[in-house]
């Protein structure tokens, strides 16, 4: 048998798959073992390659790019160690409910477990982290193969945009010679393409008429719109909390804080307003939770109040997104074909007077004393920085904020607006690794202009990842907040043992990062004021790779966030006190 055109075939056979059912898009990092596979992308125009040499850049960078595309993406590296790389981007999709299709190369069977070079056990690698795995066949060079590896192709598609959307993983072992000779070798060819939509999930008819009947009772009901890929139905929402007239706690990752959707009643304050007790006086009997748990902690805490409160929790079926076991009624299924039928369902329904216009006036003003604080400081101060974005960036412009303190501050000051912006973040891990990437990967599937704001560490532990926006003339405007060290640790308790913080917590990096920009060829700001910072974003609409840096103080950014979170929970309850029902 002729390997090297085994493998070609096969290879071949399983590109193929991938284009009948809707891929578009790979990432690859160059390796030996994965010749085979690597070639027949880079031979094809069906699909676009996108070249990168950090395997866990690549996976991050495809990790944002199928969250902003909503299409599966697939991913190739060689054998070993290289496939271990993936791993964080796969945890991360998962737990995210983001399609990828994780393809490693691997030595033949015969050289598992037998001390080969650059062998390791690759099979079933990602364990739970995937919705399905396989390990396939070595090429045989038959007609069957063209068969069987397009099947391939086409079933981790299909599984990835499952009725849980994530990962798969395939195993592809390949034999050598790896390759035909450049006069043997049958040069371009074409995939045949079509595409594959995933099929939303109807919720059983028992399941709502349970939640709906529960609800009837209700007299103070609320909306809990937490974090999604792809954002929440916008309209589908708003059209139950006027039916119910409930309050939405609108998380900026869900999609409703901004856009031309009837935002009348979402709330975009409460993680201030939540952190005072005054809050409980307005306590909810029911509560319709749709997404993941919220990014703010006051708010999961308040929902953790009220055991004995109606919780119909609205997911995917295979998802429980459900830490603390609150909920009493479960539906399973797409949130659009939820909220759908529980219209349906949901008659005419009395809520106490006055509930959500409380709730709606308290965070009119918490909002205004959050929007006034953040301008009244005199030194650079981190919440800041999405007022001005929000201010700055254009209509249909993204933000993608880094997990610790970022993602927190884009919750308390992103603000309901009619002006539409998507807010995304990786909430599925919360971790911090592969962030500029996954924010690279967004913007090369997003139609408009991209901003990420990331801290100093964050930043440093995935700088390798901008290497893609100058090979591939990708623009992403990257506002680098710099405390220089681990500002979240200061809102912890390990903060008060002084002789441990600053070297274990604070951890101080210290680095001058405008060697990054020049290294990546990046311009570069340092912004000395706010003034400084907009004239930054207004030339970062010019196209291209910017990094504004904002240098703030770890210790007094904490002083300066308890300032402006007292104000508003002064501002929101001290007019009026709220009785409990």
């Amino acid at each position: 048998m002729d390997i090297a055109a085994a493998n070609t075939r096969a290879a071949r056979a399983f590109v193929q798959g991938l284009a009948r059912a809707g891929v578009t898009d790979v990432c690859i990092s160059p390796g030996s073992r994965s010749t085979p596979l690597t070639v027949a992308f880079a031979e094809q125009d069906a699909i676009r390659p996108w070249l990168h040499l950090d395997e866990r850049s690549s996976a991050f960078f495809a990790l944002g790019l199928a969250r902003a595309t909503g299409r599966a993406v697939a991913l190739v590296c060689t054998s070993g160690t290289a496939a271990a790389n993936f791993l964080p981007a796969v945890a991360e999709a998962n737990l995210s409910r983001i399609p990828l299709v994780v393809c490693t190369t691997d030595r033949p069977p015969h050289l598992r477990d037998s001390g080969a070079p650059q062998t390791m056990d690759q099979v079933r690698l990602y364990g739970t982290h995937v919705r399905w795995a396989a390990d396939l066949p070595l090429p045989s060079n038959t007609t069957a193969d063209d068969r069987r590896f397009a099947a391939y192709g086409e079933r981790a598609v299909r599984s990835a945009l499952g009725a849980l959307p994530g990962p798969v993983h395939v195993n592809l072992p390949f034999d050598e010679p790896l390759l035909e000779p450049p006069d043997a070798h049958p040069g371009r060819w074409q995939p045949e393409t079509a595409s594959f939509e995933r099929a939303k999930v109807q919720p059983s008819p028992g399941d709502v008429r349970s939640a709906a009947q529960a609800l009837a009772s209700a007299r103070r009901p609320l909306i809990v719109a937490g974090p999604e890929t792809g954002g929440l139905p916008a309209q589908g929402i708003a059209a139950l909390a006027e039916r119910l007239d409930a309050p939405i706690f609108a998380d900026p990752l869900s999609g409703l804080r901004t856009g031309p959707h009837d935002r009348s009643r979402v709330c975009d304050s409460y993680d201030a307003l939540l952190r005072d007790p005054a809050a409980t006086g307005l306590a909810p009997d029911a509560i319709i939770r749709f997404g993941a748990p919220p990014t703010s902690k006051p708010l999961n805490q308040f929902l953790a109040k009220f055991p004995g409160a109606v919780q119909v929790l609205v997911d995917l079926p295979g998802g429980y997104r459900d830490p603390s076991a609150l909920a009493t009624h479960r539906i399973d299924g797409d949130a659009d074909l939820v909220t759908a039928a529980l219209l349906d369902e949901i008659g005419s329904f009395a809520s106490e007077e006055g509930w959500c216009a409380a709730w709606l006036a308290a965070d009119a003003r918490a909002r205004d004393a959050m929007q006034s604080a953040s301008a009244s400081f005199a030194e650079l101060f981190e919440g800041r920085v999405f007022v001005e974005l929000q201010r700055a960036l254009p209509a249909g412009a993204s933000i993608f904020a880094s997990n610790s303190m970022p993602v927190r501050d884009l919750d308390s000051f992103l603000v309901s607006d009619a002006k539409p912006l998507t807010a995304v973040s990786n909430r599925g891990a919360n971790g911090i690794d592969g962030v500029v990437s996954s924010a690279l990967g967004h913007a090369a599937g997003s139609p408009g202009p991209t901003a990420l704001v990331i801290g100093d560490i964050a930043f440093y532990h995935d700088m390798n990842g901008l290497w893609a926006a100058r090979r591939h003339g990708l623009d992403l405007t990257v506002v680098l907040v710099n405390n220089n060290g681990g500002g979240i640790f200061h809102y912890l308790p390990q903060s008060a043992h002084d002789a441990l913080f600053e070297e274990w917590f604070g951890t101080p990096p210290s680095l001058d990062f405008r060697h990054a920009a020049d290294l990546y060829g990046a311009r570069y700001t340092l912004a000395d004021g706010w003034d400084t910072c907009g004239k930054a974003l207004e030339a970062a609409r010019e196209g291209g790779l910017h990094i504004i840096e904002v240098r703030t103080d770890r210790a007094r950014n904490v002083e300066m966030h308890r300032q402006a979170w007292a104000a508003a929970m002064e501002a929101g309850w001290r007019p009026q006190r709220v009785t409990a029902p």
